[in-house]
């Protein structure tokens, strides 16, 4: 089975997440300890990975992926950019790429409107980053305002706008976690996938599993979809679901 896994509040968690004294460090950035894991959690990833193969799949980048170390070992294969790049053993996958901006190439023209749209609000609070050329991300001191304002001028049927926190970004229609996961299946065989995440980026990847872990009310039920309790974390019921099947 491949265990498709969000990392940020899925499988690692920011310092500014209560998560207990019994915790790990996961990333440091600029010299500081920004990321953590359970002990549980860390103790419950090396059972898995006996088991099953994980994949991280995460909107970070490479050089933002890279900085995590969850002290258990690399993992063989990894999706950043929201799915767009595949590191194999730690080196990217060029043929991957090359798939996934043929599979972009009719949002790009969006994409650059979004950014050029994103250059005039007032709003925008960080550079406007273009990411391997598939999808813009920027910050934004009203991102719901921001998001709007992007929905309103971008052809939804090519572009989706997303928030997360003060974070907002503009991705081509095809180039989501879901598509990423079937490019995946059919790129190491069909294999049974298990998924788990926690934002709006998740739920295709979640949608397309044929076993999902996430908070409730992410989606709707589905004999599928394994909701995680308000007192739990997402990283050890995920995992321990993992371990169940």
């Amino acid at each position: 089975m491949i265990l498709t896994t969000d990392l940020d509040n899925t499988l690692i968690y920011s310092y500014k997440h209560d998560i207990g004294n019994e915790k790990r460090c996961a990333e440091i950035y600029n010299g500081r300890e920004i990321s953590f894991i359970t002990g549980k959690t860390f103790e419950l990833l090396s059972a898995v990975k006996e088991r099953h193969l994980i994949v991280p799949v995460t909107t970070r980048t490479e050089e933002q992926y890279r900085r995590i170390d969850l002290g258990a070992g690399g993992f063989e294969y990894a999706l950043v950019c929201n799915g767009g790049v595949l590191l194999k053993n730690g080196s990217e996958d060029k043929s991957w790429y090359e798939q996934s901006m043929k599979l972009t190439e009719s949002s790009l023209p969006e994409i650059k409107k979004a950014a050029a749209i994103l250059g005039e609000d007032e709003n925008v609070c960080f550079e406007i980053r273009c990411i391997r050329e598939l999808f813009v991300f920027t910050k934004s001191r009203e991102p719901e305002i921001t998001a709007g304002i992007l929905r309103q001028q971008l052809d939804s049927s090519l572009a989706d706008v997303f928030t997360n926190g003060v974070k907002v970004y503009a991705v081509p229609k095809m180039l989501d976690k879901g598509t990423a996961v079937e490019r995946l299946r059919d790129y190491l065989g069909e294999k049974e996938i298990f998924a788990a995440g926690d934002s709006e980026f998740d739920i295709p990847m979640i949608k397309t599993a044929d076993h999902a872990v996430c908070p409730r009310g992410l989606v709707p039920a589905g004999e599928n979809i394994i909701f995680c309790g308000d007192n739990e974390l997402l990283s050890e019921r995920m995992l321990e679901e993992a371990l169940s099947l």
